[in-house]
């Protein structure tokens, strides 16, 4: 089974776009130590599993804390269930030995079915991640955080931005064997997801800027879906962490989203 056939197996057994971010920021800590974080992603986890299509627990957070943070996060790992995608968010890109390094890292040593990996070294700093069928990676095309218009947005002389140039290169050239690449799109921009999606009608995105960041939901929504009410995966970290009841919150996201893209559809 491919990584996006497992995604969207899940997406449609549990009727779910929703992505809980594991992301145990110090000051969201009871105690402020690898075992802190295992502890807050534990309590996350066993509350959102029922609605949670994917989790996406983020290496900076771990490797924060050192070895005992790296052994913090492979605990993490363990307690997701095998059916349930990770999204493995460490952003990794270098030159084809060190992707190899990097990609065996995340797929052997970790486990997990797909990670977030940067396009700025071209193809064959990607290809080490791409290359087994059964793993997904999610490459970096439009983000979230403003500066991304620093670089992202500049406008090539063939008149598209640099982000649509990304898009179409590595879903059309890169991934073209297996088909097996996602893209970061944040609902930041729903301009950019609205001019990507017309390009690839197909292609899954990782969509990141709901909650926290100000990301309109609804617009998103619109701009992302595919025909099929799938294509979208929506990550919320803090939106639930802070919540009072994470489960409670988790639940009220997904009906959010599943009662806009009803309503898109």
């Amino acid at each position: 089974m491919s990584f996006f056939e497992k995604l969207t197996k899940r997406a449609k057994e549990i009727d779910s776009l929703l992505c809980v971010g594991l992301d145990p920021h110090k000051s969201e800590l009871q105690e402020d130590s690898a075992e802190g974080a295992f502890r807050f992603c534990q309590r996350l986890i066993e509350e959102t599993t029922e609605v949670a299509c994917a989790f996406k627990p983020n290496a900076a957070f771990f490797e924060v804390y050192g070895s005992a943070g790296w052994e913090a996060l492979q605990r993490v790992l363990q307690l997701i269930p095998p059916e349930i995608p990770i999204v493995f968010d460490a952003k990794r890109g270098d030159i084809g030995s060190t992707s190899e390094a990097y990609a065996s890292s995340a797929f052997e040593q970790l486990r997990c079915d797909s990670i977030t990996a940067s396009p700025y070294l071209g193809g064959d700093g990607l290809q080490p991640f791409l290359k087994d069928a059964s793993r997904g990676v999610w490459v970096l095309c439009k983000t979230s955080n403003p500066g991304s218009q620093d670089l992202q947005a500049l406008q090539l002389p063939s008149g598209d931005p640099l982000y649509l140039h990304v898009a179409k290169l590595c879903c059309e050239t890169w991934a073209k064997e297996h088909q097996n690449a996602g893209l970061v799109v944040g609902a930041t921009d729903v301009e950019a997801m609205k001019k990507i999606r017309g390009a690839l009608p197909d292609v899954w995105f990782l969509s990141p800027g709901i909650g926290a960041q100000g990301g309109d939901l609804a617009a998103a929504l619109q701009a992302g879906l595919r025909k099929d009410g799938l294509g979208i995966l929506l990550p919320i970290s803090r939106g639930i962490s802070k919540a009072e009841s994470p489960k409670k919150m988790a639940e009220s996201f997904r009906a959010e989203i599943n009662s806009l893209r009803k309503g898109t559809t």
